[in-house]
């Protein structure tokens, strides 16, 4: 009796763990999923975000024109540029309206390990993989399309930022897996007691 309760006492707090740590994946998912909507929503009105940025940046309590000149010819160039492309060609502006789905479209991906955090780690996963992908694709592009070198470290971060909480995840997530595997082995069972002799 005394053994069967603490295997009850043990799969409570087993149970008990793998609630709070289910949780605790939940919230850290919740975070990157809003993280990915509003990267997605903010790549339509780049045109006005930009003029936004610029004349903030142009104010006067902004340090950036004082203190960093050439980052504040970058955001005017770029600016200009887009400008420019929406005025002319508005239609290779269509590209970036792609680039805001894709962001939104995986933020719904990300659901699956939110509903179901050990059987779809896998998305998780692919996340670490694109996150890491970012690094060549901005070593690479960068320089092609004229991209400062200060700028692809600023692209190259989003990739180390977005690692850190999905690294934390899967760990949080195998740790899950482990808790729920401990939970449902099947208990031992009790040998029956055997009959008492008969007098002779």
């Amino acid at each position: 009796m005394v053994q069967r309760d603490g295997k009850a006492g043990r799969t409570l707090r087993v149970m008990e763990h793998s609630s709070a740590l289910e949780r605790r994946i939940r919230v850290w998912l919740a975070i990157f999923i809003v993280g990915l909507v509003l990267s997605g929503l903010t790549a339509f009105p780049l045109v006005h975000e930009l003029r936004w940025v610029e004349s903030l940046l142009k104010s006067d309590a902004s340090p950036v024109p004082g203190h960093f000149p050439a980052l504040m010819e970058w955001i005017s160039r770029a600016r200009e540029g887009l400008e420019a492309t929406d005025e002319k060609y508005p239609f290779i502006l269509y590209g970036t309206d792609w680039l805001a789905f894709a962001h939104l479209v995986i933020a719904v991906a990300f659901y699956g390990p939110f509903r179901d955090p050990v059987r779809n780690i896998w998305m998780i996963e692919f996340g670490m993989i694109a996150c890491v992908g970012v690094i060549p694709l901005a070593l690479i592009c960068g320089p092609i399309r004229g991209i400062p070198l200060y700028w692809q470290f600023i692209d190259m971060s989003f990739g180390v930022i977005g690692i850190i909480p999905l690294y934390l995840l899967r760990r949080m997530i195998k740790r899950l897996e482990a808790l729920s595997s401990a939970g449902s082995e099947p208990a031992e069972s009790t040998p029956p007691e055997s009959p008492p002799l008969a007098a002779a």
